[in-house]
């Protein structure tokens, strides 16, 4: 493939998942329309040309104080290495189980394989019932000249106990962090303090949806946000 010899410095794990892994293909209305490699979905030049999206999720996971628990990934991620980010975003792959359509029970089976894969939480802490889908997102970002997302996301709440160890070959850093604590890290990233950066994907979130979820999820009226018919394109 044209372009690999470039990426020699690439790690084994993450080389592995660029070209093993094969996302789901999605046109603007959510409709599948075939499947391409993690790699290909990812280079910005095959993004523009072809107009290249696909289906993915974005797991926000709180513990029973209902605060929610960041990953900063690792510095060997090919995209947005180092940028703290919601618990776990991913994409579900091109498999029978993670296609399935009804009840978005595709995407929450990619959400439980992941946060086992990025996180060390194991199935029975997250069984794929207990995910709460709320919306979906349309959103392109540039992750340097090379690499960049154009995603299809799904964004799903999760409210449990779990055993995390993490995978260094994923995640950096792990915290959980109440409402108050996330303002202070947003404004410190805002202020280009300490190096702190967030992946454009969980800032879209916070800024359109993630404080009025939270507030739901506080007062137990979570269900009261639900929207899974629309599909916001966020820029």
């Amino acid at each position: 493939m044209a372009g690999v010899e470039e990426d020699a410095g690439m790690n084994e794990v993450q080389r592995r998942l660029m070209f093993d892994d094969e996302c789901i293909l999605v046109d603007e209305q959510d409709n599948v329309v075939g499947h391409e490699s993690k790699y290909t979905c990812h280079l910005m030049e095959k993004i523009e040309s072809l107009n290249l999206l696909h289906r993915a999720f974005s797991v926000f996971l709180f513990n029973s104080k209902h605060e929610l628990l960041l990953q900063q990934r690792s510095a060997t991620k090919v995209t947005f290495p180092l940028v703290w980010t919601n618990t776990c975003c991913s994409h579900p792959l091109h498999r029978e189980s993670e296609l399935i359509q009804e009840n978005f029970l595709g995407v929450r089976n990619a959400a439980q394989r992941k946060l086992l894969d990025e996180l060390g939480i194991p199935a029975e802490d997250v069984p794929v019932d207990q995910f709460t889908p709320l919306g979906r997102m349309l959103y392109k970002a540039p992750s340097d000249g090379k690499w960049g997302e154009h995603e299809l996301d799904y964004l799903l709440f999760i409210v449990r106990e779990v055993k995390v160890l993490p995978n260094p070959e994923e995640v950096a850093d792990i915290k959980y962090v109440s409402r108050e604590q996330l303002q202070e890290l947003i404004r410190q990233a805002d202020a280009g303090e300490g190096g702190v950066k967030l992946s454009p994907w969980f800032r879209l979130v916070v800024d359109n949806f993630l404080m009025g979820w939270w507030e739901h999820l506080e007062k137990g009226t979570l269900e009261q946000a639900v929207d899974m018919e629309t599909i916001h394109k966020l820029k």
